[in-house]
């Protein structure tokens, strides 16, 4: 429990002592980033703290008088709002971007009304130091196990038909809310910051037990426009792979399935494919663009595999997996659920 002495400023190895976490930044500052489970209870909004910014660029003094009167009427709506009932030896911790003014205030005015309010020395910045630091050591205490094979050969399936049987998966697809490829874009989803991935791999790596393999999905340095941390690409580089093998017909029988949303969006389609220029001839990508407008998805997903992903793929993965050529081969007639599921138990069972 935190003294109860004047002395309220706190560690983040503190940060399980208290009973709950407020973040008092701004609605975009907390969007971006912020610890886990933590509640946004602003004493700045984004216009109110954008305003003082301005202000206290000319005169500090009038920037701190009348961002002292707004913060105290936010925090008096807050406790008001959302703190009424808790109880009397409820122990918040509070913080703001570094440690200042913002969290201070709040904690004071906490800690006067008798709640044990703690303020996180150097706020939120300290968290993030604390996040890229474990990023770059984590990875190493993992075995991970890296599920290979070419585009549309249901990779994620079976690492979700191995999460389904117990295993330890880290899907780096649905953390970074994008599905890795040109076309990887999800329907009425925005992805998340770069800060936020990375608190989000954090917390996915913290929950996993290191003497246990935790499978992962073989990705690029950039999964849309989120990139994997860089120890943990160059551990999965160096680790043992699972290779899916099967026919072209059974991979764009899954991405049609898979994809199947593109069909509804020719404009969003082709937007997507013009990301291509530069790496396909401009005569390829006009008629992958006739095509998308004509949804003709099959002729056009095979023409993509055909001509780019496979040959990235041979190009790409040898050279970046190493113990590719040793790896464990899947080779598979369809890319069902049923058919996954039975490889994935005959994966945790060689194990």
């Amino acid at each position: 429990m935190p003294a109860r002495t004047n002395d309220f400023r706190c560690t983040l190895s503190q940060c399980d002592d208290f009973d709950e976490i407020i973040d008092v930044r701004s609605p975009s500052e907390f969007i971006h980033d912020h610890i886990p489970g933590a509640l946004n209870f602003p004493v700045l909004n984004d216009r109110e703290r954008h305003e003082i910014g301005l202000l206290y660029a000319e005169s500090p003094f009038e920037a701190r008088k009348i961002g002292a009167a707004i913060v105290a009427r936010n925090i008096a709506q807050t406790i008001e709002r959302h703190l009424y009932d808790r109880p009397k030896n409820w122990r918040p911790l509070v913080y703001c971007w570094r440690g200042g003014m913002r969290s201070q205030s709040t904690v004071i005015w906490l800690r006067l009304i008798g709640w044990h309010a703690g303020q996180l020395v150097g706020g939120y910045k300290t968290w993030r130091r604390h996040v890229l630091a474990e990023l770059a050591a984590m990875p190493a205490r993992f075995r991970f196990r890296v599920i290979c094979g070419a585009t549309g050969s249901a990779k994620t399936r079976l690492l979700h038909a191995l999460a389904g049987h117990g295993e330890q998966v880290l899907d780096l697809e649905a953390l970074a809310a994008h599905k890795g490829s040109v076309l990887g874009e999800l329907p009425n989803e925005e992805q998340p910051s770069q800060k936020w991935f990375d608190t989000l791999v954090y917390e996915k790596l913290l929950s996993f037990d290191p003497a246990r393999a935790v499978y992962v999905e073989a990705e690029s340095k950039k999964i849309g426009r989120c990139t994997v941390p860089a120890e943990l690409i160059n551990i999965m580089h160096q680790s043992e792979c699972i290779e899916i093998n099967t026919s072209l017909d059974a991979r764009l029988d899954y991405l049609l399935k898979d994809y199947a949303y593109l069909g509804d969006d020719h404009e969003n389609l082709c937007r997507h494919l013009s990301r291509l220029k530069g790496y396909i001839d401009n005569v390829t990508l006009e008629h992958w663009q006739t095509l998308a407008y004509a949804n003709e998805l099959r002729a056009l997903f095979s023409e993509l595999i055909i001509k780019h992903y496979d040959p990235l793929y041979a190009r790409s993965q040898h050279k970046h997996f190493a113990a590719l050529k040793n790896a464990t081969r899947i080779s598979v007639d369809d890319l069902s659920h049923e058919t996954l599921h039975e490889q994935a138990q005959l994966l945790v069972h060689k194990k």
